[in-house]
This record gives structure tokens, C-alpha cells and sequence, in this order.
């Protein structure tokens, strides 16, 4: 399979640099360029591309609100955030608006392949752990206190499951989860898919900002 890759960036000579690197692999195509955010969700829906690479700064509508647009178009398309630290504020912005992970611009060219790779098939970039972080940087943004059951999706959770949603929100690898609630790991697997399809999320990274969106886990 090829992956379809569009570049939003509003830097000519970085989309450049990145269709140089991508369109010499063998699995990837880069199939359009935007300049900024609006231009980006307007070829998203026209080119249906597996990846879209976003820079958070742009002119006009800026990496983060084109993400949420993208996100709520329902498509295929999932978005991987350029960004210049790894525990900034637009990481943090560009997860919760459904980003399924964020890349360092500075990142080796092996890094920006992998990355990609890793999200066209629906893995998510950024560890657990790395969101964990971010969630707790940036717990002032998270909703106030309240009811533990703010969202009526965790009523669709068996109670393993939400035991399973505890422990990956804590930051748990599949097997150190599996240890801890002695489970094997393609038990793991399942109820991560699980979680996945009932909660109506898209990867891990979003399975943790819901849990602490959700009151499930607090940040220390």
C-alpha cells in the first residue's frame, strides 16, 4: 500500500525538503501541499490522503484548528503535528483537537518515515508516557472538577475495561499492564480495541486525554 501524504506547512522550502525524503520512499506519495491551515482542510477532503503533516504555525487558520476541522470531517485522514518542542503548548492543543501524534521538526529523516508509517496504520506517535506529561503541564486546561462520568460513552465500559482505560491513561506499556492485571497481552490488545470502538476514539494517545478529560485519572 502507498501512503498518501499531503504537507501543510507554510514554509515553500520545508515542503520541499519533506517531498524530497518522502517521495523517495517507495511506499509514500506526497499528493498535494497547503500553505496553511484552511487550504489544508480543503485538499484533505478533496485528495483523501492517509497522513496529513501539520505545522501548528500558520498564517490565518493555524495547524491546531485545521487538525479539529480535519478530525471532525470524519475522513480517513489522520493528522501528525509538526512542532518545536516536544512538551509545548501545541502539542498538548494539537492532541486534543485529534492529532494522533507530534513530531519534533528537527526530527532525523528515519524518525518523520517512522512516524508516518506508524500512523497510516493507525498506531499513535506519541507514547502514553509523553501524554501523561503534556496532561499534566497543561492540567489548568483540562475541565474543572466534576462528575467522574461526565461522558455518557463510559457507561458502555465493562468494568475491565475501565480498569484497562485506568491503567493505559496512567501511562502502563501493553505488557506492564498486562503484568499488573494479569493479563496476557493480546488479551491487552482486545480490550484496547475495545475501548477504542465503544468510546468512538482513534488511538491510545486519545484514549488517555479522554480518561483524564473524564475525571478517570487526575494529574498528580
Amino acid at each position: 500500500m502507498t501512503i498518501r501524504v499531503l504537507l501543510a506547512d507554510d514554509e515553500p522550502l520545508l515542503r520541499m525538503a519533506f517531498t524530497m525524503v518522502l517521495d523517495a520512499q517507495p511506499d509514500m506519495e506526497v499528493v498535494g501541499e497547503a500553505g496553511d491551515g484552511v487550504e489544508a482542510v480543503r485538499l484533505t477532503r478533496r485528495l483523501r490522503p492517509d497522513v496529513v503533516l501539520m505545522d501548528v504555525r500558520m498564517p490565518g487558520t493555524d495547524g491546531i484548528e485545521a487538525t479539529s476541522r480535519i478530525v471532525r470531517g470524519g475522513g480517513r485522514a489522520r493528522v501528525l503535528i509538526l512542532t518545536t518542542f516536544d512538551l509545548d503548548e501545541y502539542a498538548f492543543a494539537g492532541l486534543r483537537a485529534g492529532a494522533s501524534g507530534f513530531l519534533l521538526k528537527n526530527a532525523l529523516p528515519e524518525e518523520l518515515l517512522a512516524a508516518i508509517r506508524n500512523v497510516a496504520r493507525g498506531d499513535a506517535v506519541v507514547s502514553p508516557r509523553i501524554t501523561r506529561l503534556l496532561l499534566e503541564n497543561f492540567a489548568h486546561r483540562l475541565p474543572a472538577d466534576g462528575p467522574p462520568t461526565a461522558d455518557e460513552r463510559l457507561s458502555r465500559l465493562t468494568p475491565r475495561e475501565r480498569e484497562v482505560l485506568v491503567a493505559v491513561a496512567r501511562g502502563l506499556s501493553n505488557a506492564e499492564l498486562a503484568a499488573e492485571l494479569h493479563l496476557a497481552e493480546a488479551t491487552v490488545k482486545t480490550h484496547l480495541s475495545r475501548i477504542l470502538v465503544k468510546l468512538e476514539l482513534r488511538d491510545r494517545v486519545q484514549a488517555v486525554i479522554f480518561a483524564y478529560e473524564n475525571r478517570l485519572v487526575r494529574p498528580a
